[in-house]
């Protein structure tokens, strides 16, 4: 039950609560993905998929134990050090992914915003990671398997880490077109993921 209440605490901080500030301080919907059969669009379909499976998963664990069997579990990956650890990186995840989007601040969205100007945020997390939110996620994605090892929380993860990879790659490209030189001296400097 812990593990679905905090993913539904992690849905409704970064995503709903992040989006419902941004769009009353901006006017703008920070959900960006469009509807078009393009990388972009495609790739949006495919994080409304993860998230789902997540929740299905994370469901049948806490409210329906005796389905989970069906999960295909990996036993020799239950312990309870693999359990912590997997904890303290959903944990970390929440506030790394948390205070990497207020560091954002106005120029956070979900995909790919050609129709408004936005900042290149360069400080904080920033600093150090070009992609700090990506890379919380993947965080609570490893947390999770860790947590729950079974083939489907192997296939989240590992749908989360193609998809992740392309969104980033895609977005590489809006910001070079968007700021030019600044952004390639930033990636320079910073890694894309540390």
């Amino acid at each position: 039950m812990m593990l679905f209440i905090y993913f539904l605490i992690y849905f409704l901080l970064v995503f709903v609560i992040r989006s419902v500030l941004l769009k009353i301080k901006t006017g703008i919907n920070p959900l960006t993905f469009n509807k078009t059969d393009d990388a972009h669009g495609y790739n949006g379909k495919v994080f409304t998929i993860i998230s789902l499976l997540e929740l299905f998963v994370v469901g049948i664990y806490a409210f329906k134990i005796e389905w989970y069997k069906y999960l295909l579990i990996f036993w020799y990956l239950e312990s309870d050090t693999l359990f912590k650890v997997g904890w303290i990186l959903l944990i970390i995840s929440l506030f790394v992914v948390w205070f990497a989007q207020s560091q954002m601040a106005n120029s956070w969205r979900i995909g790919i915003d050609e129709k408004n100007k936005t900042k290149l945020v360069t400080k904080g997390f920033f600093s150090i990671s070009r992609n700090p939110i990506f890379l919380g996620i993947m965080m609570a994605n490893i947390g999770l398997f860790l947590v729950i090892p079974n083939a489907f929380t192997l296939l989240i993860l590992s749908l989360s880490t193609i998809s992740i990879n392309t969104q980033i790659r895609l977005e590489e490209e809006f910001l070079k077109r968007e700021f030019g030189n600044v952004y390639l001296e930033y990636a320079k400097k910073v890694r894309r993921w540390l």
